[in-house]
């Protein structure tokens, strides 16, 4: 039956799939190999493991990692002055960059014995998260070495001699390192590349050896301003056939340090007025030893793949850290803020208007976390998962602009006046730096994410396309019956169970026994279901026809990312005990992703190209439309409700953000909420006797003394929160310090007034 099969039935589709499968670039291919898959593959199998999930041990901090979180970062954040930072000092002052430097924060991911500090993925995501809370400049500026600067790729692919001479270097701050990977040329698409590096007989250090003769152009780069090292991405090309064969090689990845000969380091960028070190810089024939390519001649055109392995950790770090503290750092001063300011005589925290964005603040915070530490729990055990990295960061920084903007909304004007004390409007303008970097968010949503992942954590679809591309095609065809038969019979029970649980509302799925959360488990198993079997009949239908037609493909990725960001908010629940008194966080989430899925579902059937395929998926994942509307009015009112009290569950939901007792914005809001939040029973009492002056209430008996000094203070706290900054003129410019511009715009004045 075997031989029939193959020869009569396998044989034909085989010849048929090789005429009809598109050609795949070097880069597309070497993007799918880096890193790993973990639990998107559970997702893809429509039939996720959810013991494998609750097993997976939790991400915590060693003794060591948490000294360090107490200790140095609490101390880098008390030298933060964000305002000044960003408005007079245009840099992070001297003595933060020594501080910096000297306690090694550039060197976190470095082995101790290359002089670093070797912490833990989860470790790096803390104190990113920390910094962020505190600073952006100063994050972004400890952040890149950890995660973009080339101390990844040396760690990962270096040679022993490039190790011990570079390593110890980044670790201590001798030298800065930056990575030049974009260009004017290439942005999303790399490929297109000019930056070249030609293969030919160069002098260096008096010597003749076998080089590079690099030159380049890039800019948007982070720390290159002040940068000694750059690790610098080019196309090399050896037209004399010194080193092979072939002529064109391929990216390949270098170091350059930058003081030699023809290098330039340009003006700074202000991205987003964000005032972190960021410019261009240009190569003119430069010229390096083959011994400066990261990981020696023999890594010569192997960079790209180089570059997507080290961004399977680096980008499954940094920006979500960063989008994870501004939820929660937005949740925190939000709560607090809604719950002090008052109009109409209450507080707007009473207001089913400002409830709705403050729930939706609050569950993203709890959402996004819990994927953070996720996904740090698979970096600290040694996984690499490429498309996890990819959802996190497209999602946490989409995530935290809607956060953001929830927040400015509820501040109102509070946040929209910039001063000393405006502790929101930075974050606000950084966002759109987020959405950009490591992979435009656009790019990631429409070709990332589905279209990796769909071949990277399917179980067959990847064999069947290597399969197909065997150069052997008796071997090939061998492959290909294989792993095909397997994908049609996994194709086939995905119908029925997706049929079943999509009908039955996941009833009989398998879900751990996980009290009032088990519900969620099952309706996720039927959705993971009806994923699997909806993305294998587009790719059947579509073929490689399915990664030009991006609306779809970016709704099957909004699709999976939900499926893992629930996956991972059911994980901090079980994490963090069950703890009740979270749940409608935890319903937030559900409710809100499951809305999510549902539509998404229905514009995928709606859009579908082969019409009688989607009719039939409809019968079978959605037969009765969306069902899930979103989160209820009770779970609104629940969830908002976390964050306006002084409690536990505020401090699970908001955990080691900077706190700095200075007279800062935050520091008056958080004195101010406590302040406000004991005196409400005080207040309460004076409203019911229609009194609002606290000394009348004193004296007909109301009230007592104390307790009048007590509310009086708060609404004292209350008011110095409320207040915003105003400048004099020569405060916001230097240019009205020249005579001759004040008079101008003085003149100007008197003139509109006269008018």
């Amino acid at each position: 039956m075997s031989s029939f099969r193959r020869d009569f039935i396998t044989k034909p589709i085989f010849s048929w799939a090789r005429g009809v499968l598109p050609s795949m670039s070097d880069t597309e291919r070497e993007a799918l190999e880096a890193g790993d898959v973990w639990w998107d593959a559970d997702l893809f199998t429509g039939n996720p493991d959810w013991s494998k999930l609750l097993k997976q041990a939790p991400a915590t901090l060693t003794a060591e990692e948490q000294a360090f979180l107490h200790g140095p970062v609490d101390e880098l954040c008390a030298m933060l002055d964000d305002w000044k930072i960003n408005w007079e000092w245009r840099d992070l002052p001297p003595e933060v960059w020594d501080f910096i430097k000297q306690n090694r924060f550039f060197g976190m991911i470095i082995p101790k014995e290359h002089g670093g500090l070797g912490f833990s993925p989860y470790a790096h995501s803390e104190v990113v998260r920390k910094l962020s809370s505190r600073s952006l400049v100063a994050a972004v500026t400890v952040m890149v070495p950890n995660s973009l600067g080339p101390g990844e790729l040396l760690m990962r692919f270096g040679t022993r001699d490039q190790q011990e001479r570079w390593l110890p270097r980044l670790a201590d701050g001798r030298d800065i390192p930056c990575f030049g990977l974009t260009s004017p040329e290439a942005g999303s698409d790399a490929a297109s590349m000019v930056d070249s590096g030609v293969i030919c007989k160069g002098t260096f250090d008096g010597k003749e050896v076998t080089g590079l003769r690099l030159n380049w152009h890039k800019r948007y780069i982070t720390l290159g301003p002040v940068a000694t090292l750059l690790g610098l991405a080019f196309k090399a090309y050896d037209p004399d056939h010194l080193v092979g064969t072939e002529e064109e090689l391929g990216i390949t990845v270098a170091l350059i340090p930058t003081e030699l000969p023809g290098v330039s380091i340009g003006h700074r960028h202000l991205p987003a007025m964000q005032v972190f070190q960021n410019g261009p810089n240009w190569g003119k024939d430069v010229f390096i030893p083959l011994d400066y390519i990261i990981g020696g001649k023999e890594r010569l055109g192997q960079g790209w793949k180089m570059l997507m392995t080290a961004l399977a950790a680096g980008r499954g770090i940094s920006l979500p850290s960063l989008s994870a503290a501004g939820a929660a750092y937005a949740a925190r001063t939000t709560g607090a803020y809604a719950r002090i300011r008052e109009q109409f005589g209450i507080s707007i925290s009473k207001f089913e208007g400002i409830e709705e964005p403050l729930a939706r603040i609050a569950g993203t915070a709890y959402l996004l976390d819990g994927a953070r530490r996720l996904t740090c729990a698979a970096l600290n055990e040694g996984h690499h998962p490429a498309v996890i990295s990819g959802i996190m960061k497209l999602q946490a920084t989409e995530r935290m602009r809607i956060a953001i903007d929830d927040a400015m909304d509820i501040h109102g004007g509070k946040a929209v006046i910039d001063g000393p004390q405006n502790y929101l409007g930075n974050l606000y303008r950084s966002v759109p730096v987020g959405i950009t970097v490591e992979g435009a968010n656009i790019l990631t949503r429409n070709l990332i994410v589905f279209g990796q992942g769909a071949i990277r954590a399917h179980p067959y679809l990847l064999l069947e396309m290597n399969a197909l591309g065997e150069q052997d095609r008796a071997k090939g065809l061998d492959a290909f019956d294989d792993a095909f038969w397997k994908h049609v019979g996994h194709s086939v029970v995905t119908l029925f169970r997706a049929l079943g649980r999509s009908w039955t509302g996941g009833m009989f799925a398998p879900a751990p026994d996980a009290g009032d959360a088990t519900q969620f488990y099952r309706q996720l198993s039927g959705y993971s279901s009806a994923f699997a079997l909806c993305a294998d009949m587009a790719l059947l239908t579509l073929g490689g026809a399915l990664k030009r037609k991006e609306m779809l493909s970016a709704r099957f990725g909004d699709i999976l990312s939900e499926l893992y960001l629930l996956s991972a908010a059911l994980k901090r629940w079980q994490d963090e005990g069950r703890q009740t008194a979270d749940f409608a966080a935890l319903e937030w989430c559900m409710a809100s992703g499951f809305r999510t899925i549902e539509n998404r579902f229905a514009e995928i059937l709606a859009n579908l190209p082969n019409r009688f395929v989607a009719i039939i998926l409809k019968f079978v994942v959605q037969p009765f439309g969306a069902r899930v509307l979103g989160p209820s009015d009770r779970v609104v009112h629940e969830c908002a409700q976390l964050v306006l009290e002084p409690s536990a569950v505020r401090d699970r939901l908001t955990p080691d953000l900077a706190h700095v007792d200075d007279d800062g914005g935050v520091a008056r809001l958080e004195k101010a909420f406590l302040l406000v939040t004991a005196a409400e029973e005080i207040s309460k009492r004076m409203r019911a006797a229609h009194l609002h002056d606290w000394q009348e209430a004193v004296k007909r008996g109301v009230i007592t003394q104390v307790e009048g000094e007590q509310l009086q203070a708060a609404h004292e706290a209350a008011a110095k929160v409320i207040e915003v900054d105003d400048f004099a003129p020569e405060a916001l410019s230097p240019i009205y310090k020249k005579p001759n511009v004040r008079q101008f715009f003085q003149e100007l004045g008197e003139q509109r007034a006269a008018s």
